[in-house]
């Protein structure tokens, strides 16, 4: 289920191109809503590019496997809509949706996952996805989430906005922002013991307890969504 609003939040509004939806006239005289598919799995790829062609809302102008590539058609032609995994070869979802916003791109991004991390949820909220999808989902969820966003609707999942636009790292503790510091400097935990004056076993607990507060998997994560939070 999806949450669809015609009325975002400041926050949110804030984030999301107002350009209009690019379109293209169909041989009937309509004009069809372009959409552009980035994702790593090429099965995915032809999937998505065959489904959501046969709507006949919708025309598919390009399918990429990277994110430098789905950035480069954006920049070559006008699309209304990207569906994006979150994890390309290349650069993250979020690198994607930094990109898009920092270079004032006019598309709507959807972001189209199988990762159910909640941490993916908030990064894709905050960095200005219009909508959110699970590959888990009924097929036809996607297709009313691009007619929505096209038409200048959020689409997400039924949560807590309130949640989502809060800054994830508001609840660590002293310690927890020690570590999370160390490991944007890159350091080990060898070399985090050592400075802090704790054991290695010691740093890994303190870890664990930093990923579990976070929703995040790995130090990488909590660093790219460290780095999210203090570009809010």
């Amino acid at each position: 289920m999806q949450n669809q609003s015609d009325q975002p939040g400041e926050l949110l509004a804030e984030a999301r191109s107002e350009a209009p939806a690019a379109r293209k006239p169909s041989t009937d005289g309509t004009s069809k809503i372009r959409v552009l598919i980035a994702d790593k799995n090429p099965v995915v790829r032809a999937g998505l590019r065959d489904y959501i062609a046969r709507d006949g809302r919708f025309e598919v102008s390009e399918i990429v496997s990277g994110g430098s590539a789905f950035i480069s058609s954006c920049e070559a032609a006008p699309v209304s809509i990207g569906v994006i995994g979150w994890g390309l070869p290349d650069m993250t979802g979020a690198d994607v949706l930094r990109t898009v916003r920092r270079r004032k791109l006019p598309i709507r991004i959807v972001v189209y996952t199988g990762d159910a991390n909640p941490s993916v949820l908030r990064q894709a909220v905050i960095l200005g996805a219009w909508g959110f999808i699970s590959k888990s989902e009924d097929p036809s969820v996607l297709l009313d989430t691009l007619g929505s966003v096209a038409r200048g609707r959020l689409s997400l999942p039924y949560v807590d906005i309130g949640t989502l636009t809060e800054d994830p790292l508001e609840g660590l503790t002293t310690r927890e922002h020690e570590l999370l510091r160390a490991l944007g400097n890159g350091l080990t935990n060898e070399q985090i013991a050592s400075r802090i004056g704790i054991s290695q076993n010691t740093v890994k607990y303190h870890l664990k307890n930093l990923y579990d507060k976070l929703g995040v998997k790995n130090r990488a994560m909590a660093v790219a969504l460290s780095l999210s939070s203090q570009q809010r």
